[in-house]
């Protein structure tokens, strides 16, 4: 057995970081497209969080598909207390636009896969107790009686 210790149990991950922030600051939380330099600010606020953490965090948030979705559709960029910061160009609306497509365009392409594999699966299951069945009536119709 391995012991953990206590500084590793401890020690808090990127995932961690960011469900606290999105706690702390309602415009984390509501997944508006943020501010260019947010993690200044953040760091300003509280500087005792680990930059290589925060970056981790932040990067998390800023390509999950919440985000995206909301950049795609925002002209505007927020700091942390809500104020507006700037606007989003149209270049930075069309790259989250076309990271979603991808991202959608790639799940599908898998899910088709995958329903392929299993319809596959299914029918060399189906072939397969077939062959079975008609061993079965071969056997019983030359088995000595």
């Amino acid at each position: 057995m391995t012991e953990v210790t206590t500084k590793e149990a401890a020690a808090p991950s990127a995932r961690d970081l960011l469900k606290q922030l999105q706690q702390e600051f309602e415009v984390i939380g509501e997944h508006r497209p943020l501010a260019i330099g947010i993690d200044k600010q953040l760091l300003a606020h509280q500087p005792e969080i680990n930059r290589k953490l925060l970056r981790s965090a932040l990067g998390m948030h800023t390509r999950s598909v919440r985000y995206l979705k909301a950049l795609q559709s925002s002209s505007q960029r927020f700091n942390l207390d809500g104020s507006v910061s700037g606007e989003t160009s149209e270049e930075q609306r069309a790259l989250a636009s076309k990271e979603l497509h991808e991202r959608f365009k790639k799940r599908a392409e898998e899910h088709k896969a995958a329903q392929a594999a299993k319809e596959k699966a299914e029918k060399e299951a189906k072939a397969g107790q077939e062959r079975l069945e008609k061993l079965n009536q071969l056997a019983n119709k030359f088995s000595r009686k």
